[in-house]
């Protein structure tokens, strides 16, 4: 009996420990990731777009067979663009529908609010749709991301800008929270480490509309250079009331205001509009061939042109399934973790800085660069600046 018991023991020790190995989410034939978007609220445009590209990624490896024999399966969930709904879509992909990884989760509010429901259950935050700091800053070994930040961004290119336009008086209109203010920061204290500065600030509140009272005031004081810390439509509402009172200065706003839909909505107005960006948008026509030939793919598939927000989302999938061969057959949280912590991601068709992570480093690139719209079309104009080099 003693002996039974010893057998049954080890047996219940040997099956308790396999468990504790074992991730949830994967299985011998399926990996299953969750990701949340905004599929109608006001950022539904763009949550569309990241689930497409996603999609398309998906459905390219399972058609060849998966990562290491198991197939992908995504389940996608709308948080209206709400912290609260957001929380919600979390506990459901992590407790009901098991999910091994959240991947592409778009806004700043609404990963701060899941983050400590997928962290809870050992569940990754595997690049986020936002250039927030938070997304890997302070450091938790569940954190993976890969935007430049905001702050960043602006903190290297303003005053690049500034000195190739020969701004004299450099000001800015920003949201009255915290993305704007983080694109106001970048921009002080870009200015001041080259010896100038930010001359006069105007703000509004998030859902503003009218932005007369902003852009008088910037007029009246003889600004030659805006620091925009605006998403759409502010985007597009501010310079088009600059045009109209005849105030024409360099406008530059942060990646939040790269998009196709800024000369899609504001039309002709928008031309000299510069914004810092990192993937290109992939036109139809563009110019290089491989993009050219997956915007096209794209639109065979689901009947709308790509965005860059499909290629965020894409890229996402993308990184993921580099991560997840490398891991091997074995694949667990902590088999990916040790796999991610050595990989380097090489620059991809949209023109991607180099991505590298480690155990300590879980933003894969510092770079950013800069775009014009000229003649109703995004256009890069410099090359990659590390904003690391810039400190």
């Amino acid at each position: 009996m003693k002996t039974t018991l010893s057998l049954i023991g080890a047996a219940v020790a040997l099956t308790a420990g396999s468990a504790l190995a074992q991730s949830q989410g994967v299985s011998k034939d399926e990996i299953v990731l969750g990701s949340i978007q905004d599929l109608s609220g006001p950022i539904a445009g763009f949550g569309k777009q990241v689930r497409l590209g996603m999609m398309l990624r998906v459905d390219e490896l399972n058609e060849q067979g998966g990562v290491n024999g198991r197939k992908i399966k995504l389940i996608v969930e709308d948080s209206k663009y709400d912290p609260r709904n957001a929380v919600l879509a979390a506990q459901k992909l992590v407790n009901q529908d098991k999910i091994f990884m959240m991947v592409g989760h778009i806004g700043t509010a609404q990963n701060m609010a899941a983050m400590p429901v997928q962290f809870q259950k050992n569940v990754i935050n595997f690049f986020p749709v936002t250039a927030a700091r938070e997304m890997y800053e302070p450091f938790h070994k569940l954190k993976y991301s890969f935007a430049a930040t905001y702050y960043d961004q602006m903190r290297v290119a303003v005053p690049r800008l500034a000195k190739e336009k020969g701004a004299k008086k450099i000001c800015t209109m920003y949201q009255d929270d915290e993305f704007g203010l983080e694109v106001k920061r970048g921009a002080e204290d870009g200015l001041k480490a080259a010896g100038m500065s930010l001359a006069v600030e105007t703000s509004y509140k998030r859902g503003a509309t009218d932005f007369s009272s902003q852009m008088q005031k910037l007029a009246s004081e003889q600004c030659d250079m805006v620091v925009l810390g605006t998403i759409i439509r502010e985007t597009i509402g501010g310079i088009a009331t600059a045009k109209r009172l005849g105030f024409n200065p360099t406008f530059i706003g942060s990646s939040a205001a790269y998009t196709d839909l800024i000369h899609k909505l504001g039309g002709p107005a928008m031309n000299g509009l510069y914004a810092t960006m990192t993937v290109q948008h992939p036109y139809l026509d563009a110019a290089s061939q491989p993009i050219r030939f997956w915007a096209n793919k794209y639109q065979t598939k689901f009947n709308e042109e790509p965005t860059v927000f499909s290629v965020y989302g894409y890229s996402a999938v993308d990184a993921f399934i580099r991560a997840a061969t490398k891991a091997g057959p074995n694949l667990t949280t902590e088999s990916f973790i040790k796999a991610m912590d050595t990989m380097t991601i090489p620059p991809d068709i949209f023109g991607s800085a180099e991505m590298t992570f480690t155990a300590q480093k879980r933003l894969g690139s510092n770079a950013t660069r800069m775009s014009v719209l000229e003649n109703n079309r995004w256009k890069v104009v410099t090359e990659y600046m590390n904003t690391n080099a810039a400190k």
